[in-house]
């Protein structure tokens, strides 16, 4: 997965000119207050505020000894 995708959906959340107040709410430069969802036409993507998605963990309850005999 890259970190710059071209097809990112723009958010408030992950822009540049935005500062999240609390886990609904963006302060934006342009447009003030603004919900996370949103976005405008300044939209200006930033890496580093974007939070990738947990990773999923192993169910080790279904596995056996037979799924890691050859």
């Amino acid at each position: 997965m890259k970190l710059f995708r071209k097809d990112m959906d723009p958010r408030c959340a992950y822009c540049q000119r935005g500062q999240q107040i609390n886990e609904r709410e963006v302060a934006c430069v342009k447009r003030g207050i603004m919900m996370v969802e949103d976005h405008c036409r300044s939209f200006r993507y930033d890496p580093l505020k974007r939070v990738p998605p947990r990773p999923v963990s192993l169910d080790t309850e279904k596995l056996s000894e037979a799924d890691f005999s050859l």
